[in-house]
């Protein structure tokens, strides 16, 4: 069966724009043991959407809680669960003022509606190290209404003045009769009294869950294999996908050399055409991929300027030199004072180039999505992603419903990084919608991983040209940075021509440090590869680019770079307490080259990064071993302003460090002939276990507002081990990953 032909879809269903308002499907039920609320969001967060019913975001009152009757608590999550943790804060921040233990709460991710749009009352996405921090306030009023509410319930009951009342986890409580009434009890009565518009909160000091470790809500499922991803799902009746993509994107399957064949195999269903694949369906998915993988394609090349097709002559290295060679200062996003002037005048200028690769994902859990037609004309999915109203609206536009007529049901994610997004050509749902419709039977399509590799996403290479003027008291007059590329914030929420894409310049402007000149710019240069979203995105490369120049600029001015670090920093105390308090947990500044006690000779780098309201001061230990470099302790002080867990803040700062230094010393997406070289693992190697470090972690609570965890960690790894590796080669490496050099002339 030819899906373009004879499905009713076309290429261009898939290609449309996004729009992020869509209709709820009203399916959530109160039960009638339980009571379900709602919250309303702090005033300035939240606005009417324009859809059916008005909706404003956090009103309806069945929308987040349900207390059952048992007195345990489902709540519904309106960000998704990968790994961070996410789960386990809602529930200490809920059960905080509801007066819940954490754990006896059930998390589920919500489905899509406008309920849970509480990123300014337009979107909800799961990424950015937002969950938390855009999401406390509003949560905590949640638990503390809900337990207003179950007062009033209790003082009726009880014929007792509600000032009488307290409460113990999962009960109300009359101390001076000795009476407790379970919060299961109460909820019938609970959910038909009216929703206090004011609720007093607890304070700080009286916190027992919030700002304490907890043990994690998903841990058993996940190390007794009870957890149900996406690839783990099944319904009757359903047939197994399995793809082949065109070697190069653009390209159209024509004829089948040995279709007969292939249709012929055991278990195989149909045989069917995509945009730029084919796929088999069978009864096993081991079937289906050992048929689809026999099947001998003709591929024919995309027509001459056709958006996003892949030339056969385009390789990343060419890429990367021609962003290089990019003349211009392109559009500012940063500047202050004159830094051309200073420039021009100054009698010492360091200037210098620094590139970074594309990068995959290489989440654990293969992209897959399981879609049923329904009779009643509805399309469900169980679909892996960071936002499910987005994936509702596009997966409507694919199938050609209306958008209420969608059921997106959001599971558990296998690894998170930013694969999860709504990428175009990058994902399997829109495939699986349409060889669903076209078979007439649900489809549960599942990426091998050579074909993972061929479509994922990228993280953008990025390129830098760096220069500074030094001062006479060796510390920096000016400093000018053009990041030249583009950034995946610019490609998938649209780009403005006269305005600089944020995401590829954030960790070089907004820096902290006190240089009186200073300009940051940008040059658009279209990337043809897809590319997304990657953790701690612009920050994972622009950190290594700036911190890493920083100590050109130290060593130029024969300043110590933690020493010029702490000057440039005396007008911001809290990034100078961060950074005196990683020097501290490191047991003392010192950078070398100096000999262990190991006898191995080695040196130390610090970088600093800000990333996601959070602020984040990072130093490395290095050696060289056969012209390998071996990282043996990172420390890192992280201040997120204040924490809900910090057991998950020092778990996500492990996690951020594994991927920052396997980024640094070894990955790489390579691009020859307009295909990726690497299929898989072998050969794209990430970090084995025994690279790993000695990780070290120190949470400072400022009490600024409250930041990001999820990514904070990983950017000021590859600066901080790049700069030792410069102390102990003598030479300044500004392209990553450390792998592509051999330092065996420097071991000592």
């Amino acid at each position: 069966m030819k899906i373009d032909e004879n499905s009713g879809f076309t290429r261009a269903d898939i290609n449309t724009a996004r729009p992020l308002n869509v209709s709820r499907r009203g399916f959530l039920a109160g039960s009638i043991s339980a009571l379900v609320l709602t919250v309303s969001l702090p005033a300035g967060t939240g606005r009417a959407i324009a859809q059916a019913g008005q909706t404003t975001p956090g009103t309806r009152i069945d929308a987040f809680l349900e207390i059952l009757a048992d007195s345990t608590v489902k709540f519904r999550s309106a960000f998704v669960e990968g790994g961070q943790g996410i789960y386990t804060a809602m529930a200490q921040i809920v059960g905080e003022e509801l007066d819940v233990e954490p754990g006896n709460f059930q998390v589920e991710t919500a489905p899509p509606g406008p309920d849970y749009l509480l990123i300014g009352g337009q979107i909800r996405f799961t990424g950015g190290s937002m969950s938390v921090r855009m999401s406390y306030d509003a949560m905590r009023k949640l638990g503390a209404t809900a337990r207003q509410m179950l007062l009033q319930a209790a003082s009726e009951r009880l014929g007792v003045p509600i000032e009488t009342l307290t409460t113990e986890p999962g009960k109300v409580v009359h101390p001076a009769s000795g009476q407790s009434i379970p919060y299961g009890d109460l909820a019938t009565t609970a959910a038909d009294l009216p929703v206090p518009e004011t609720v007093e909160l607890r304070s700080k000091d009286e916190f027992r869950w919030i700002g304490k470790p907890h043990d994690r809500l998903d841990v058993l499922d996940k190390s007794t294999g009870q957890a149900q991803y996406a690839i783990d799902l099944s319904v009757d009746g359903m047939l197994y996908g399995a793809v082949q993509h065109a070697p190069r994107l653009g390209q159209q399957p024509g004829a089948f050399a040995n279709e007969a064949d292939v249709a012929a195999m055991p278990g195989v269903h149909s045989l069917h055409k995509l945009p730029s694949a084919v796929a088999v369906l069978a009864d096993s998915w081991w079937r289906a991929r050992m048929a689809v993988e026999k099947l001998e394609v003709e591929w024919t090349e995309a027509p001459a300027g056709t958006a996003r097709a892949m030339p056969d002559t385009f390789s990343s290295e060419a890429h990367k030199e021609m962003l290089k060679a990019t003349a211009g200062q392109g559009i500012a996003f940063e500047a202050e004072g004159d830094a051309d002037a200073a420039l021009a005048s100054s009698a010492k200028v360091i200037e210098a180039a620094y590139d970074v690769p594309y990068l995959a994902h290489g989440q654990l859990e293969p992209p897959s999505a399981l879609v049923r037609w329904n009779d009643d004309g509805t399309l469900e999915m169980w679909v892996p992603n960071q936002a499910p109203e987005m994936f509702q609206a596009d997966a409507a536009k694919v199938a050609g419903i209306s958008a209420d007529k969608v059921i997106v049901h959001s599971p558990m994610l296998g690894g998170f990084f930013g694969r999860h997004f709504l990428y175009q050509t990058a994902n399997p749902y829109p495939q699986a919608i349409m060889l669903s419709k076209a078979a007439g039977r649900p489809v549960k399509l599942l990426w091998s991983r050579e074909e993972e590799f061929l479509r994922d996403a990228l993280r953008p290479i990025g390129t830098v040209r760096f220069r500074a003027a030094i001062g006479p008291d060796g510390h920096p007059l000016a400093f000018d940075a053009v990041a030249v590329g583009e950034g995946p914030t610019g490609r998938w929420y649209g780009r403005q021509p006269d305005k600089v894409d944020s995401s590829s310049v954030e960790g070089i402007a907004g820096k902290p440090y006190a240089i009186a000149n200073k300009r940051v710019g940008q040059i658009h240069v279209d990337d043809p590869a897809i590319i997304g979203f990657w953790r701690s995105v612009g920050h994972s490369m622009n950190d290594f680019f700036y911190e890493s120049f920083f100590d050109e600029m130290a060593d130029a001015g024969e300043q110590d770079p933690f020493e010029l670090r702490l000057k440039l920093l005396d007008h911001s105390p809290r990034h100078k307490t961060l950074l005196q308090t990683v020097g501290d947990l490191s047991g003392g500044w010192k950078r070398g080259p100096f000999e262990a006690e190991d006898g191995t000779r080695r040196a130390r780098g610090v970088a600093m990064a800000s990333p996601f309201g959070s602020e984040v001061a990072t130093i490395a230990e290095v050696s060289l071993d056969g012209g390998e470099v071996v990282v043996h302790d990172v420390w890192v002080a992280i201040d997120p302003g204040s924490i809900v867990n910090p057991a998950i803040i020092e778990a996500q700062v492990n996690s951020a460090v594994a991927l920052g230094l396997s980024s640094a010393l070894l990955e790489e997406v390579v691009y020859t002939d307009g295909m990726p070289e690497a299929r898989n693992y072998d050969m794209y190697p990430i970090l084995p276990p025994e690279r790993m470090p000695r990780v070290h972690v120190r949470i400072v609570e400022s009490g600024a507002p409250m930041g990001g965890v999820g990514e904070p960690g990983l950017p000021g790894v590859p600066p901080a081990v790049a700069n030792a590796v410069a102390v102990l080669t003598g030479e300044r490496i500004r392209s990553l990953p450390l792998s592509r050099f051999d330092f065996s002339g420097a071991n000592g």
